[in-house]
């Protein structure tokens, strides 16, 4: 099997590189590429089995790649970004992997290859399918929040906001400077209006910024609890569903 990777992490590259020789010793590694402009040249007059694209380049995202030159072989995407961001081209002729990578999902990855390109045939790419993944990656998400102070209309800008939380059908925005004011949001809708890179749904009552985590303490039944820079509130905890998904989170 002859494998292209496009990876502008050179340590990520190189580890990409070991778990797959270490996963099937018969890999090939035609080339590493670490920009749009380097894989949209190579793949112009060269062609490999499989690829590996990291989704975010230094000069752009690898989706550009496939809008410059007609791409038939199969792509496993690898990103930081969390799931539910690229669930749209989790399709026959694509799939992804989560940094950091793991060895078993990588090897999930090539099974799935194997099984879906032992005939040699070539699959459509799902060009709307990328496009619209294209969209989420590059969503510009709520710069600010409008809340009312007596009979006046201010705005909080969301980085000067510590955590969200719902209470009592309500949903609140805390500031870093300890302020605390209700907006006119969900907090399902909260989450899906700011960065997930910046923010994380711990439980179904605190959506907090990475910046607020002061400390973070083992607690019962395989829990987490965050002691936060701008709360006195007790109850930050991370419920057991999303104790793994945090610790990647916090580990990008």
């Amino acid at each position: 099997m002859k494998v292209l990777i496009v990876e502008d992490e050179s340590m990520a590259a190189k580890r990409l590189v070991r778990l797959l020789q270490e996963a099937n010793p018969d890999i090939e590694i035609l080339a590493k590429l670490d920009s749009v402009k380097r894989a949209v040249n190579w793949l112009k007059d060269s062609t490999a089995d499989l690829l590996f694209f990291d989704i975010q380049l230094a000069d752009g995202l690898s989706f550009e790649i496939l809008e410059q030159v007609q791409v038939a072989a199969p792509i496993i995407f690898t990103t930081a970004f969390d799931e539910y961001a690229i669930q749209a081209f989790k399709l026959n002729s694509i799939d992804y992997l989560l940094k950091p990578i793991d060895p078993e999902e990588l090897g999930n990855a090539l099974d799935k290859y194997q099984k879906l390109f032992s005939e040699k045939e070539s699959q459509p790419m799902n060009m709307a399918l990328i496009e619209q993944a294209m969209q989420m990656m590059t969503k510009k998400y709520k710069e600010r929040f409008v809340v009312k102070i007596g009979e006046h209309i201010h705005t909080i800008p969301t980085n000067e906001t510590a955590y969200f939380f719902s209470q009592e059908k309500a949903t609140y925005l805390q500031t870093i400077e300890k302020n605390r004011f209700i907006i006119d949001y969900t907090l399902e809708q909260v989450e899906e209006l700011v960065d997930p890179e910046r923010f994380f749904r711990i439980n179904r009552k605190y959506l907090v910024s990475l910046e607020a985590v002061k400390d973070i303490v083992t607690y019962s039944n395989s829990r987490l609890r965050l002691i936060l820079k701008h709360s006195d509130e007790m109850d930050a905890i991370v419920s057991r569903d999303k104790v793994q998904e945090f610790k990647k989170w916090l580990d990008r």
